[in-house]
């Protein structure tokens, strides 16, 4: 069991816990700023992030999900569907990564990193594509988005956002934009109570900041979805591409350095 010891997440936490649940819900993502944040500042250890990132943001976007399935209109079998393949890959993959030993972890959340930077830029340059007028997918399209999504719900046990990837898929299989909000906050929302419980079945996750996104993270998303629902997001976005790169190669110098502690023929400790 690696779980940091408990008490109150203090003030700084829920601060990160409002902050990022807040853009989250706007669009931005939570989980790469927030693993981002944990990095630079080095509040939760880098073996722990993944299970800190699914346990503590769970409640808040659980929230979000019901939100948008209630006022946004998609075909409930696409959703369905999308939904149960993105929480089965998430409850083998959470299996896979809650045993992964330090570097392994650092190394695929540096490479997780660089890849949401890549998202987070061609957004930002709107190379993504623009979608079609479809609320629901069928046949071969229906089964590629839900083989796809399966595969997303595993990586979201890595730290990787599934937002951007499954607003890109269901965009290029021809649906609205628009009904990919219920879709990827739903299969975010389903899928992190299943990832988060095996997360915390095995300890590894930090308690306090676990604890500091719930409390931040709900009243953000209420905040956000009811109240602000819109703001100019131009100049954070360019600011989330620069903070995780950074923290991308941050992660990754530090599975580095991990790499050459180890003895020569050794094995590094779990």
């Amino acid at each position: 069991m690696q779980r940091q010891a408990g008490g109150s997440p203090g003030p700084a936490r829920v601060a990160i816990g409002f902050g990022t649940n807040f853009f989250d819900t706007l669009g931005i993502g939570s989980f790469a700023p927030t693993t981002a944040i944990f990095r630079l500042f080095r509040i939760v250890p880098d073996e722990l992030i993944p299970g800190t990132l699914n346990v503590g943001h769970v409640i808040p976007t659980l929230t979000q999900a019901l939100i948008f399935i209630a006022v946004v209109n998609v075909d409930p079998v696409t959703l369905i569907a999308m939904l149960l393949s993105a929480t089965i890959g998430a409850w083998l993959g959470a299996g896979v990564v809650a045993r992964l030993p330090k570097r392994a972890i650092q190394v695929s959340m540096g490479l997780a990193l660089l890849a949401a930077a890549i998202l987070f830029l061609m957004g930002n340059l709107q190379w993504l594509p623009a979608g079609g007028d479809a609320l629901g997918l069928q046949g071969w399209k229906l089964i590629t988005a839900v083989i796809v999504n399966f595969v997303l719900g595993a990586l979201m046990t890595l730290g990787i956002g599934l937002y951007a990837p499954c607003l890109i898929l269901v965009s290029m299989l021809g649906m609205n934009p628009i009904a990919a909000f219920p879709i990827m906050m739903g299969s975010c929302g389903f899928l992190m109570p299943v990832a988060g419980s095996r997360f915390a079945a095995s300890g590894r996750y930090d308690l306090r900041a676990a604890l500091g996104l719930l409390i931040g993270g709900v009243p953000a998303v209420l905040l956000a979805a009811f109240i602000v629902k819109q703001l100019p997001l131009f100049w954070l976005r360019w600011l989330v591409v620069i903070v995780t790169v950074y923290a991308a190669i941050l992660m990754l110098r530090g599975a580095l350095a991990s790499q050459q502690r180890v003895p020569r023929g050794g094995m590094e400790p779990l």
